[in-house]
């Protein structure tokens, strides 16, 4: 048997190398979005991530999402093809102005449910097509004590309504 030629020897290891790179930064982003988001008693503390946005995971009706917290939105919208995956009680259309302009979209009741223990019954939540993340609004945020600075997000949960 001879030796492999010298082309595949440094091949591998340059494929190597950058698998050690790859898997580095995914664990390390891992790490990053472990630590953004804490719950200690009674209060949640979500810092703002690289994106610039506070990121709160939770569920609609069972599905884990990480919504996107949006303290200039009314209200609380989830993509459109979420809504159908899941199947949501439609209850009729609405127009609604976003950041990219009118848009008619499709008002949607479901079970909202947020790290830390708070969960929203029955919400009536805006599908929206080409929406890439849930926006949790000021109608959930709005049940809640909060206070944001410096990259940080703090809820007290202590007499919010749950």
């Amino acid at each position: 048997m001879t030796d492999l030629p010298g082309w595949v020897k440094h091949s591998t290891v340059w494929l190597l190398l950058a698998l050690g790179i790859f898997l580095g930064v995914q664990a390390w982003m891992r790490s990053e979005a472990a630590t953004r988001f804490v719950v200690d008693g009674g209060t949640v503390e979500i810092r703002r991530a690289a994106d610039g946005h506070y990121h709160w995971p939770g569920r609609i009706d069972g599905r884990r999402v990480d919504f996107l917290v949006d303290t200039g939105a009314t209200g609380t919208a989830i993509p459109e093809s979420l809504a159908r995956s899941l199947g949501l009680e439609q209850r009729g259309s609405v127009r609604s102005q976003t950041a990219g302009g009118v848009v008619t979209g499709t008002v949607v009741v479901g079970h909202l449910q947020l790290e830390g223990g708070v969960s929203a019954e029955r919400l009536r939540m805006v599908a929206l097509p080409g929406l890439a993340a849930p926006l949790l609004g000021m109608d959930v945020l709005g049940r809640l004590r909060w206070q944001q600075g410096e990259g940080l997000l703090r809820v007290d949960l202590h007499g919010a309504a749950r």
